[in-house]
């Protein structure tokens, strides 16, 4: 396949899944990931696709993804009462790690009034609003993505290879019953991971509005969960999958609960 063809392919494949990795254009292609990514670059430069950390989205893509600050105004009552059941799971002296969206933003202003915890973000509204509180932040650096108020890549992901946390809470944009949690953008989805990699238990954080809407980029399955605190209760498939797969289901507004594992 010569520079033309792969180009043509890139283009194809990208107008019909909307967003492509490097290692599966490598594997695609049969060419070193160098070779991916001057392909990227060079389709970039046409406006054809969006490079982001470890691949390419399709600018139609992005077009429609909300700004951090639409997000916060969706479900505002519902992400409020996850967010004050949130801060109980959260012991003295624990290190929780807090990811970029608006559910983990109504949290951590709730633990900033706490002087025996450390909160480390890559929330950029979060560490604005750290200043003259009384937790202990830490902000991890990187490149700032505009649309969501984040720090993300390269250097995000080397900060938290150097941390522990005794809770990670994560925000998704989309849930799935049958592909769990998701996100809208690979870079995000790859600081959501490496978080819970680090942390001994990991609380998704997502109101019932997102069920059965998956965003494009999966980030966990419900078994890498150990609970997820929802507004209300799901339906009954919903429920099914806390009987599989064992984790603790909350539901905010009413108190009711799954078992805890």
């Amino acid at each position: 396949m010569n520079d033309l063809e792969r180009l043509r392919a890139v283009r194809d494949w990208l107008a019909r899944s909307q967003r492509l990795a490097v290692p599966e254009l490598v594997r695609r292609l049969g060419v070193s990931p160098a070779t991916v990514r001057r392909d990227l670059r060079r389709l970039e430069a046409r406006g054809e696709l969006v490079r982001v950390h470890g691949g390419a989205l399709h600018p139609h893509y992005l077009a429609g993804e909300p700004s951090f600050e639409q997000r916060q105004q969706l479900a505002a009552a519902a992400k409020a009462a996850i967010a004050d059941r949130a801060a109980r799971e959260v012991p003295e002296r624990a290190t929780v790690f807090i990811d970029g969206g608006s559910t983990g933003l109504a949290l951590g202003l709730r633990l900033l009034a706490r002087e025996d915890v450390t909160l480390v973000t890559h929330s950029v509204p979060m560490i604005h609003a750290a200043r003259a509180k009384r937790a202990r932040v830490i902000g991890l650096g990187g490149e700032l993505r505009e649309i969501s108020g984040v720090l993300i890549g390269a250097l995000t992901l080397r900060w938290l290879e150097n941390l522990r946390f005794d809770i990670a809470f994560l925000g998704a944009s989309g849930l799935s019953g049958r592909d769990g949690a998701s996100t809208t953008e690979l870079s995000e989805a790859a600081v959501k991971q490496a978080a819970m990699a680090r942390s001994s238990r990991r609380i998704l954080l997502s109101d019932l509005g997102k069920w059965e809407r998956p965003a494009a980029v999966r980030f966990a399955e419900w078994r890498d969960f150990d609970a997820w605190i929802a507004d209300r209760l799901p339906p009954l498939p919903g429920r099914r999958l806390v009987e599989r797969h064992g984790f603790h289901l909350i539901a905010a507004l009413d108190g009711s609960h799954s078992p805890r594992r």
